[in-house]
């Protein structure tokens, strides 16, 4: 039986980052044998030959892969000559580690070094929406040379205890685990329903369909989430950022609410 997620992910999605002048390419980024799939111009054979455009870094968030966040979004950008760089984050597309590590900064790490590999050194804009927020705040605290700006979705600096106790409380759930990672359907429409102001209508087939392929790598993912947690606050040494922040926050956002960001602001 044909999955329609499985399709939209393999043909449509696929079409919207070459309309956009993208390519797949598959960086090995540590000794470990870690690898990230990148969206990246087509052109990018020989940096050092091109004419030198702004960068922009598109960081996905933990309900999809890069090019399902962000494949309506490439083609603006590419059009309005920025070079678009889409990583999957690793355990999510095609990205793959035998490392251990399920960190924020592991996930910064890999994709600083595959934008090395790229030919992308300086002065670049980071963009991360949800979790992959919390990756673009890591990559300005620790490579603020290769860091010109930030701009950020739905995301703290860091995530606390107390800020995940309060959305497992307003969603009714035990664990970050069982909200972001369902194992049924009716988790699924509970994850998508709420992560939208409007919530679509969401037929039962497209929900199987949508928990069959993007809920893949459950037990990293889950670890993953884990080690986001920050339970104890004084052990965290406050970051000072040197770039440039955009705060993009939605008013009625069930994740990270309004009052997360304005004392993020502040």
């Amino acid at each position: 039986m044909v999955n329609f997620v499985q399709v939209l992910r393999d043909h449509f999605v696929d079409r919207l980052g070459k309309s956009a002048g993208l390519r797949q390419h598959a960086i090995t980024v540590d000794e470990a044998g870690t690898i990230m799939n990148f969206w990246v111009p087509k052109h990018k054979k020989a940096p050092e030959e091109e004419k030198k455009k702004h960068a922009v870094v598109l960081v996905h968030g933990f309900a999809g892969d890069g090019m399902m966040t962000w494949g309506f979004q490439v083609g603006a950008l590419s059009k309005h000559g920025y070079d678009v760089y889409v990583p999957d984050l690793v355990h999510f597309g095609g990205s793959t580690s035998p490392s251990p590590d399920r960190s924020v900064g592991f996930q910064a790490r890999g994709i600083a070094a595959g934008l090395r590999e790229l030919g992308v050194v300086e002065q670049c804009t980071v963009v991360g929406f949800s979790y992959g927020g919390l990756v673009a705040f890591e990559m300005a605290a620790v490579y603020p040379g290769l860091v010109r700006s930030v701009v950020v979705s739905g995301a703290a600096v860091s995530y606390m205890v107390a800020m995940n106790d309060a959305l497992l409380a307003r969603f009714g759930v035990a664990s970050i685990r069982e909200l972001m990672l369902p194992e049924t359907l009716a988790g699924v429409t509970r994850l998508l329903t709420t992560a939208f102001y409007k919530k679509p209508w969401l037929p039962r087939r497209l929900a199987k369909d949508f928990l069959k392929v993007m809920c893949s790598n459950r037990e990293e993912r889950a670890e993953m989430l884990e080690d986001t947690i920050i339970r104890d606050k004084a052990a965290l040494p406050a970051p000072v950022f040197q770039q440039n922040i955009l705060l993009l926050w939605a008013e009625n956002d069930n994740f990270f609410p309004i009052e997360i960001g304005k004392k993020l602001k502040e």
